[in-house]
């Protein structure tokens, strides 16, 4: 075996440097501080230091520094390396024994089907950003996508902001309110052809995997109900996490979904956290 793959998973093959790893890729695009990290994983600074020393020695993950913070992102061309690795060598390059189970049985290679498609937007509150989420996709795309949204701890009611907002700028309200992810797991509930997070505390938990694995993504947003100061200084919070979302879903809806196969769509979705950062 080569010996860089052995170190490669000598590096996963701890609980928490494993915990570590899968939380990075939920964040990825996202560069992520390590101050932040150690919070989400609830350990020492000197000890997420050493996860984070033994991922980056076996070409897991990168390091860059902003100012006085070192953020972390996962390698995402040296984990597929890994996977490949894995069905070449160890499988023998036959699929029927190493594909995965849970594929998608609708998308496989294929790209996505000519059908309406549900998307969920995930934040901790469900208050507030993942609420435009859904309201923006549902005017901007019409009958193209049924739009979902729902918190991990919802509040008992959505931010007054954020409701004030929606009515400024025409959106219907009245199908909104604050629900929780539980809804969206159980047998009867619709199936998801998308699933994003828009906020990094949603993105951190360890959420079990979604049935049918639709494709997701983290478009991170900051909270707006965390802002502080006069009250026009809250309110621009809201505009600016109301404006973001909008360049993101704008750009979601435009994508090909008729010529992009899975891959390729998960891609785009990816990139999209990035590219429309500038907007």
């Amino acid at each position: 075996m080569d010996m860089i793959h052995v170190d490669t998973l000598a590096a996963l093959a701890h609980p928490h440097r494993l915990a570590l790893f899968r939380l990075l890729v939920r964040r990825y695009p996202d560069a992520v501080p390590a101050g932040e990290l150690a919070e989400a994983l609830d350990v020492r600074q000197n000890t997420l230091s050493a996860y984070l020393s033994s991922l980056r020695h076996a070409g897991l993950i990168e390091q860059r520094r902003i100012g006085r913070s070192l953020l972390y992102r996962v390698d995402m061309n040296r984990t597929a390396g890994l996977l490949a690795f894995l069905t070449e060598d160890c499988c023998r390059g036959r699929p029927d024994l190493c594909a995965p189970r849970a594929v998608h049985p609708v998308e496989g290679g294929k790209p996505m089907p000519d059908r309406t498609l549900n998307v969920l937007f995930i934040c901790t509150g469900n208050s507030a950003r993942s609420i435009f989420a859904e309201s923006l996709l549902r005017h901007i795309a019409g009958d193209r996508f049924t739009a979902y949204s729902a918190g991990t701890t919802p509040y008992s009611e959505l931010n007054p902001f954020a409701v004030e907002l929606l009515k400024a700028k025409g959106h219907d309200i009245a199908p909104l309110r604050a629900k929780t992810v539980a809804e969206f797991q159980g047998p009867d509930a619709p199936k998801m052809d998308f699933v994003f997070t828009v906020c990094d505390r949603a993105a951190n938990e360890a959420c079990p995997p979604w049935p049918g694995q639709p494709i997701s993504a983290h478009w991170g947003m900051p909270d707006p109900v965390k802002a502080k100061g006069t009250e026009a200084e809250q309110r621009l919070a809201f505009q600016q996490a109301y404006a973001g979302l909008k360049n993101r879903i704008t750009a979601f809806t435009a994508l090909p979904f008729d010529s992009l196969d899975r891959v390729s769509l998960q891609r785009r979705v990816d990139d999209l956290a990035r590219d429309t950062e500038t907007l």
